[in-house]
C-alpha cells in the first residue's frame, strides 16, 4: 500500500477529494486547479470512465469483453477496444521482456490454486489439474494482431489482465483530469498511484511507500521511504495480500506462470516507479514472480526503479536499485 502523506506544516490549499469504487477495490482522487469546476460533475466523469475499463476487462463481469474472449470458440478473432488493445498490447511486450515472468494468460493457474475470480478448490491442486491448467497457459499461444486491433482465440486460453488493470485504471483517470485542466492530480487505484503538477503550496504529491506496517514497526532500522510524485506512477505487489495457508504451507496467490507453482522466493513487497500506472503495476508483479534475488538482478539490469522488502530470520531486508534511490524525496 503506498500512502498520500501532507506537511503538518503546510498552509491551508484548496485541494479537492473524490472517492469511488472500482476493479473490487476503491478509487480516489486528490486534485488542485486555479479555475472552478463542478465536483459532482467531474467525480461522475472519473467513474465512468473507470467504468468503461472494468466493461472491457474485468473477467468478474459476466458481459465483459474480457470474459466474451475467453468464452470465444476455438480460431474466433475477437475485436478489440482501444482500451483493452492499449492493455493487452503493453501487456504482451512485458511478457516477452520478462520471458514469461509476467503472463496475461495465467488465469488458469491462479485458479487451480484457489485464487482469483475462477478459484478453484484452496489447496495443492492435484497432478493432472495442473497438467490440464499448464496446458492453457502461455502468452506465445496468442496470435495478436494490432494493426487490426483483434486477437485470435486459439482455444482454451484464459486472458486475466488484472495484473495491469489497475494501473491503467490510474492512468487514464489522470489523462482525463488533465484535458479538463485539472493542473495538479494524485489518482489512487487499489493503492497503485499518479501524481503530476504541484499543490497550491508549490509542493509535490508526496506518498510514503508503506507495504507491510506490521513487519516494518518490527524492523527499527527500517527508513519510512517518501517519494515525490510529479508525472510519476508507484505500484506494489506482494504475497501479503492474498494468500492462504493449509497443512502447515502458505500459498501466494502470486503463481509462477513458468512453474505452474506460486512463488517461494517472493518478496514480502517489491514497489516500482514508472511513467505511468500501467508499467509499474505490470513490472511490480514480474518481478515479484522472479523472486526477491533474481527480480532485483533483472531490474538492475533493466534499469527499473524497484524497491524489495525480503523476510529473513532478523526481520525484514530491504534493497532498492539505483533508478528507486533517485526518487526518493529529500
Amino acid at each position: 500500500m503506498n500512502t498520500f502523506i501532507t506537511s503538518p506544516t503546510a498552509p491551508a490549499a484548496p485541494v479537492h477529494a473524490l472517492h469511488g469504487q472500482t476493479m473490487g477495490t476503491t478509487w480516489s482522487v486528490q486534485c488542485v486547479s486555479a479555475t472552478r469546476f463542478d465536483l459532482h460533475t467531474l467525480h461522475d466523469a472519473v467513474q465512468a470512465r473507470l467504468d468503461e475499463v472494468v466493461a472491457q476487462m474485468s473477467t468478474w463481469e459476466a458481459k465483459a469483453d474480457i470474459t466474451r474472449f475467453n468464452h470465444a470458440a476455438a480460431g474466433e478473432w475477437f475485436a478489440l477496444q482501444e482500451d483493452f488493445l492499449h492493455v493487452l498490447t503493453a501487456a504482451l511486450a512485458i511478457a516477452a521482456t520478462s520471458e514469461g515472468a509476467f503472463d496475461p494468460t495465467v488465469s488458469p493457474l491462479v485458479a487451480a490454486w484457489g485464487f482469483g475470480a475462477h478459484a478453484g478448490t484452496r489447496g495443492r491442486p492435484t497432478n493432472a489439474d495442473l497438467v490440464a491448467a499448464r496446458a492453457c497457459v502461455g502468452w506465445q499461444h496468442l496470435r495478436f494482431d494490432p494493426a487490426q486491433g483483434r486477437i485470435r482465440q486459439p482455444g482454451g486460453v484464459m486472458l486475466d489482465l488484472s495484473a495491469i488493470a489497475k494501473g491503467y485504471g490510474v492512468d487514464v483517470v489522470a489523462a482525463l483530469l488533465k484535458r479538463r485542466g485539472i493542473d495538479a492530480a494524485l489518482v489512487e487505484v487499489g493503492g497503485e498511484l499518479y501524481g503530476y503538477g504541484r499543490k497550491a503550496d508549490g509542493q509535490p504529491w508526496r506518498v510514503l511507500v508503506e507495504s507491510s506496517p506490521d513487519e516494518e514497526a518490527d524492523s527499527a532500522d527500517m527508513e519510512p521511504r517518501v517519494l515525490a510524485l510529479e508525472g510519476l506512477a508507484v505500484a506494489t505487489s506482494g504475497d501479503r495480500w492474498h494468500a492462504y495457508a493449509q497443512d502447515g504451507r502458505r500459498y501466494s496467490h502470486t503463481i509462477d506462470p513458468r512453474s505452474g507453482e506460486p512463488v517461494t522466493d517472493a518478496a514480502a513487497a517489491v514497489t516500482v516507479i514508472a511513467a505511468d500506472a500501467m508499467h509499474a503495476d505490470a513490472w511490480a508483479t514480474a518481478l515479484t514472480v522472479m523472486g526477491a534475488s533474481s527480480g532485483h538482478a533483472f531490474a538492475q539490469r533493466h534499469g527499473l526503479a524497484a524497491r524489495f522488502l525480503q523476510r529473513t530470520a532478523d526481520g525484514l531486508i530491504e534493497t532498492m536499485t539505483p533508478a528507486f534511490e533517485q526518487h526518493l524525496a529529500a
